[in-house]
C-alpha cells in the first residue's frame, strides 16, 4: 500500500508504513516516521519531510502534505492538511482536522490545535497557534522546496555537499531566475 515515484528519496533511515502515497521528486529525510493506520498520508510532489518528523492518522482524518511544501526537521502531522507552497517551521505541531492554506508559513514551535484553519498566504505562529499576517509566501517557499529536490537528487547520487562551491551557485542563479519569472507571469495572470 505503500506507493513511492520513481524520482522521489526516500533515506534509508526513515520509516514508512500503512496507505502512504510520495509523489514526483518529494523527499522524506533522515529518521522520519510516517504512520498510516486508520487513514491515507499523501506527500504531493517536490515536497520535503525533513530529519525526525512525525505524521500519523486517526480514523477519517488523512494527513495531506501539498506540493513544493517543506515540512521542517522535528514538526509533528497529524490528521492535518497543508496546502501547496507551504513552510512548516521547526518543531511546529499541526493537530487533527487543522488546515493550512496554501503559500502559508507556520512559525517553529507553533501550535495549531484541533480543526485549526488559516486561509491562503497567511503566517501562522504562536501555541495555540494564530494568523498574525497575510502574505503571498508561494516563492520563498517554493526555493526551500528546489533546495531539498536538488538535495535528494545529489544524496541519491552519494554527494552530500549539494549546496556548496561554483556548480551550486550557477545552479541557484539559474533557478531564481526561472522561478521569479514563473511566479510573476502567475501574478499577473498572464
Amino acid at each position: 500500500m505503500i506507493d513511492i515515484h520513481p524520482t522521489a528519496f526516500v533515506h534509508p533511515s526513515a520509516q514508512i508504513y500503512g496507505k502512504v502515497t510520495v509523489g514526483p521528486r518529494a523527499s522524506i529525510w533522515c529518521n522520519a516516521v510516517i504512520r498510516a493506520e486508520t487513514a491515507h498520508v499523501d506527500i504531493h510532489a517536490g515536497a520535503n519531510i525533513q530529519d525526525f518528523v512525525m505524521i500519523h492518522t486517526d480514523p477519517g482524518k488523512p494527513v495531506i502534505v501539498g506540493a513544493y511544501t517543506s515540512v521542517t526537521h522535528h514538526v509533528t502531522l497529524h490528521g492535518c492538511q497543508v496546502g501547496d507552497h507551504c513552510l512548516i517551521g521547526i518543531n511546529a505541531t499541526v493537530y487533527n482536522g487543522a488546515r493550512v492554506g496554501a503559500g502559508s508559513i507556520v512559525g517553529q514551535h507553533a501550535y495549531c490545535k484541533d480543526r485549526f484553519e488559516a486561509p491562503d498566504n497567511s503566517i501562522i505562529v504562536g501555541s495555540p497557534a494564530k494568523v498574525i499576517a497575510t502574505r503571498d509566501n508561494r516563492l520563498p517557499n517554493r526555493i526551500n522546496a528546489e533546495f531539498y529536490m536538488r538535495n535528494a537528487e545529489c544524496y541519491a547520487q552519494g554527494n552530500h555537499r549539494a549546496w556548496d562551491g561554483p556548480e551550486f551557485e550557477a545552479w541557484f542563479a539559474a533557478t531564481m531566475q526561472r522561478l521569479q519569472a514563473e511566479y510573476a507571469q502567475s501574478a499577473t495572470g498572464a
